[in-house]
């Protein structure tokens, strides 16, 4: 009880003002890192796209969409939302002396944990949605993976 007036005082002085401001500056390298998983995520579906109306090749159409279940887990193709991310690492430097925040890396390594989860969910959706060996009619093919492509950008 003898703790928490002065606690509370504390915060509301201290930390509250600053709190949607500092939010704001998190969340723009966040939300660049989350973009560009986005952004892969649609490169990638439309080089396939294009790849099989140039070949019309249903089994290659086939490696290429397990190519895209292995996206999550390809660093090379992932590095460049995770660096969106690692603009944290200046940001919370100054949050780390103001607010004695800890732990910079770890906040860096979950939301790059996020941005490849959100990628795996969303290569198993696609898989889930679209399945080449489902498909018969392959005039419809290029069309059928651009609408799942957009569901699941959805």
């Amino acid at each position: 009880a003898s703790v928490s007036e002065p606690a509370q005082k504390c915060c509301t002085e201290n930390i509250q003002p600053f709190l949607t401001s500092i939010l704001e500056e998190l969340m723009g390298p966040v939300s660049s890192g989350f973009t560009e998983v986005r952004s892969l995520f649609d490169k990638e579906v439309n080089e396939i796209i294009q790849d099989f109306q140039k070949t019309n090749d249903m089994t290659r159409l086939k490696e290429n969409v397990d190519q895209l279940m292995a996206l999550p887990y390809n660093s090379v193709k992932m590095e460049p939302c995770y660096l969106k991310v690692n603009q944290l690492q200046e940001l919370l430097q100054d949050l780390k002396s103001r607010f004695k925040v800890y732990h910079i890396d770890f906040v860096i390594q979950r939301t790059q944990n996020f941005m490849q989860e959100l990628m795996e969910n969303a290569v198993y959706t696609f898989e889930q949605l679209f399945s080449p060996s489902h498909q018969a009619d392959s005039a419809k093919v290029a069309t059928t993976i651009e609408k799942v492509k957009l569901r699941v950008l959805k």
